[in-house]
């Protein structure tokens, strides 16, 4: 445990919670609308970082930095692929997300499918996001206990409730800002650690040739079917990923939202090369770590960095780690609100009112995700159950909605449906056959359900995809 890096943790997490507390005052927060949308005038520079800081988590630094520490740094790039790919979509459908300005994704389903897609996909939601949320938790306890003498146990409690406090005090106001100020950090952190872990091993060539073997080749030892099964997850999350979303409609118009999107496609290769890089040279520095969740993470904690990269380093780290998971409890706490209370009551639910149960909800989401997170030890294994879920059951249907005229109601409702099962059945029932993600075969079924589903069955009438 170097003071150094306790000093600097402590720091950041004091800054975080001011930047919650300062963010919760009245006069910042006045509605439901304030709380998940920032008001809708988030500066173009603080969507940028937000952005980047909501996808690059505890699934990039911890999970992703897993598979480059047991696969290599070529591997890797399959891994982490589907992140630009992704924004690259993403970038094309950004103008027409800022103008539907829908609260949340099942909201945007209603609209073409009706409401029985839209609570199939809430519950779908909800499954995934608290699933992301647990193992964000579990990363954060991970970072913190590395430097701290608590254990990873109490270190995830701690983190937990830190993360809550943040979600409940401001809202997208302070998840916002955080993530602009976790973004500074953890950019400045990689930058200046790679040259120097570089020059511990000796050069860049040193590196190369020092590499395992099997990470030395592009496949990393697997086989294209498996190194498929992690991309395609990943892939399917960014596309029609609920925070992105939503934070393309906290955009002050539909030019932002555009422009912020170029601006995450750059800022995720400055964080995903970088750690890729870091993770495989752990891999010569510490052949022996005993858990690769803390690849990266362990050249700061052993001592290989100096002590104020480290420090930053470590601090990065738990902050796209607090900040992501900041987001995704405020968005299913959304699904909670809006999915299955708000369009369900008669009556009209006042901005103040939607404030205080939103944050009732969030409050919900965060013991679930706690409790969730007892029963994976991996983080990268529950990364990639949740990403899947989400992926198979959410993602064709929400992409049909925006890029498809033809697709159906019924067509929308069994690819949900069958890909959850298919899932579930190849996950737990079957054990994952030939060590295969679930993906490979319940995205395959998804899409034939979704296609199929369409073209038998005649779609909705044009002026009844319009939201009463």
């Amino acid at each position: 445990m170097q003071t150094v890096h306790v000093v600097i943790l402590i720091g950041y997490l004091v800054l975080m919670l001011g930047i919650g507390a300062y963010f919760s005052r009245r006069s910042r927060l006045r509605t439901g609308d304030d709380f998940l949308f920032a008001g809708r005038r988030l500066p173009r520079v603080v969507l940028i970082g937000t952005l980047l800081a909501t996808w690059v988590g505890s699934g990039t630094i911890v999970g992703g930095a897993n598979f480059a520490y047991t696969y290599g740094p070529l591997a890797s790039l399959f891994f982490f692929a589907g992140t630009p790919v992704g924004i690259v979509v993403l970038y094309f459908a950004a103008a027409k997300l800022r103008a539907l300005s829908r609260y949340t994704i099942p909201d945007l389903l209603e609209v073409r499918f009706g409401l029985g897609v839209r609570m199939v996909g809430a519950v779908v939601i909800l499954l995934a996001y608290i699933g992301i949320t647990a193992y964000q938790f579990l990363g954060g306890g991970y970072i913190v206990s590395l430097v701290t003498p608590l254990s990873t146990g109490q270190a995830t409690a701690l983190v937990a409730l830190v993360v809550t406090f943040l979600a409940v005090s401001g809202g997208m106001f302070s998840v916002a800002w955080t993530d602009f100020v976790s973004a500074l950090v953890i950019v400045v952190a990689l930058l200046a650690s790679v040259p120097l872990v570089i020059g511990a091993i000796g050069s860049p060539g040193d590196y190369l040739a020092q590499l395992p073997e099997r990470a030395r080749t592009l496949s990393g030892g697997l086989s294209g079917t498996q190194l498929l099964g992690y991309f395609l997850p990943l892939l399917l999350l960014i596309l029609a990923d609920q925070n992105l979303y939503q934070r393309l409609t906290a955009a002050k118009d539909e030019g932002s939202a555009r422009s912020s999107t170029a601006g995450f496609l750059a800022g995720s290769f400055v964080i995903m090369i970088p750690i890729a890089i870091l993770a495989s040279a752990a891999a010569i520095l510490l052949p022996r770590l005993e858990d690769p969740d803390a690849a990266v993470l362990s050249l700061a904690s052993e001592g290989l960095l100096p002590a104020a990269i480290g420090g930053l380093l470590l601090a990065g780290a738990l902050a796209f780690i607090v900040t992501t998971a900041t987001s995704f409890m405020l968005s299913v706490g959304g699904n909670m609100l809006y999915d299955f209370y708000v369009r369900h009551r008669r009556t009209e639910v006042p901005g103040p009112a939607r404030l205080r149960l939103h944050r009732l909800a969030v409050l919900v989401v965060a013991a679930l995700a706690y409790v969730l997170g007892q029963f994976f030890p991996s983080v990268l294994e529950l990364q990639i159950y949740s990403y899947t879920i989400y992926g198979v059951a959410i993602t064709p249907a929400v992409l049909a909605v925006l890029f498809w005229r033809r697709v159906t109601t019924a067509g929308a409702l069994a690819s949900m449906v069958l890909g959850t099962a298919t899932l579930v059945v190849w996950e737990f029932v079957l054990g994952q056959p030939r060590e295969w993600n679930a993906v490979i075969v319940a995205l395959p079924v998804s899409l034939l359900a979704l296609v199929a589903g369409s073209l038998l069955t005649t779609p909705r009438p044009a002026r009844e995809e319009n939201p009463a």
